[in-house]
């Protein structure tokens, strides 16, 4: 073979293994995922702003043309199609037909979650994301370096429970808002926790009542208590008559912070221990350990971080949001809650997963 053949095989035989070794190299990583998360305010923005604006009450009534959806919300021309086919492409609005002809209407969805007239409306906390707390993450830099709260405090105000509590109206809005974000792991909770061993339950910080209402629909052997600062008993018991559950659930008025909790069989906390620091956790584990039987349990619900904190983004993203309510408030995993009950004595603990990033704490007495 001709010299040049030769080398001609051997240029061949580089290339032919370059090629082998370029189609087993790791692909280079796609920026889209960067984008997407560094853009999710621009989606965030419209869904709030579109329940803030009743939207998805107004299309309940009927479906309606971008011309007389627009007129209805009172929106300038300029921006109703674009608003409205992006909520199109989130899928939170279906559209029958193009153009001036093509008619919105609410997404199965945003039916029953999103529509104010629905009784399983979540719009509530949606609304306080948007008046409060999309102006307030925008502080995030300044609360990582300095530890302090970026809510109205920051800016001379009262805080904001102390503000609720001295304002019935407002109270009962943000009651409702919370209700509306708890309900989906309340009833799940009922429907997975096996509360055939007891015969009491105390929800503390009970609110509406409603994890009380919850239970009770679901066991019918169960007694509850709905415990709460005095402003909010009223409220309770609107609620609990208005399930017919009077008569197996009261309600008890305190601080949890200053007096003995109600004694039960079971101690519950909806989103509770959060709240606060981990002085005053420790305050509300052993207070619950001291109402407790043998035998006894405390569930704390919440969106419980996983232990090794690499996969539940929502559970570390309240966590920051309690930086930014409170300043030394944090969130927490099972396995904390595990070291904080025993050091109080509690002798036995699970994790039960509940909904989407919710799972509750149980500790056994």
């Amino acid at each position: 073979m001709p010299e040049s053949g030769r080398l001609s095989g051997i240029a061949l035989g580089y290339d032919s293994q370059h090629v082998n070794i370029m189609s087993t190299a790791t692909p280079e990583p796609h920026h889209g995922p960067i984008l997407q998360t560094a853009f999710s305010f621009w989606s965030s923005k419209v869904l709030l702003t579109a329940v803030e604006m009743d939207l998805f009450t107004e299309l309940g009534k009927r479906p309606m043309t971008a011309e007389e959806l627009g007129a209805a919300l009172k929106l300038h021309s300029r921006g109703t199609w674009d608003f409205f086919d992006a909520l199109v492409a989130m899928k939170f609005l279906e559209r029958e037909g193009d153009g001036d002809s093509g008619r919105y209407s609410n997404s199965p969805a945003a039916a029953l979650y999103l529509d104010r007239k629905s009784a399983r409306y979540i719009g509530g906390i949606l609304i306080m994301l948007n008046d409060r707390l999309f102006k307030f993450w925008h502080d995030l830099p300044e609360a990582l370096r300095t530890g302090k709260p970026q809510n109205e405090v920051k800016h001379g105000m009262k805080g904001i429970f102390e503000e609720l509590y001295e304002d019935p109206p407002k109270l009962e809005q943000f009651i409702g808002a919370m209700t509306g974000l708890s309900r989906i792991n309340f009833e799940a909770f009922a429907e997975k926790f096996d509360f055939s061993k007891f015969k009491t339950l105390c929800d503390i910080g009970g609110a509406s009542g409603l994890l009380c209402i919850e239970a009770a629909k679901k066991h019918p052997h169960l007694r509850c208590i709905s415990f709460d600062l005095p402003q909010v008993e009223g409220i309770a018991q609107r609620h609990i008559s208005a399930a017919g559950l009077s008569n197996r659930i009261q309600t008890a008025c305190g601080d949890f912070f200053k007096d003995p909790l109600p004694k039960a069989d079971l101690i519950t906390m909806g989103m509770i221990l959060h709240d606060w620091n981990l002085e005053k956790k420790m305050h509300l584990i052993r207070a619950a350990y001291d109402a407790l039987p043998p035998g006894g349990a405390f569930v704390a619900i919440e969106a419980l971080i996983d232990d090794a904190r690499r996969e539940n983004l929502f559970g570390l993203l309240m966590s920051l949001n309690m930086l930014i309510e409170f300043g030394d408030a944090f969130d927490y995993s099972g396995a904390d809650f595990r070291k904080w009950c025993g050091e109080v004595g509690f002798q036995r603990f699970e994790v039960l997963h509940l909904d989407g990033p919710s799972s509750a704490a149980i500790a056994y007495k």
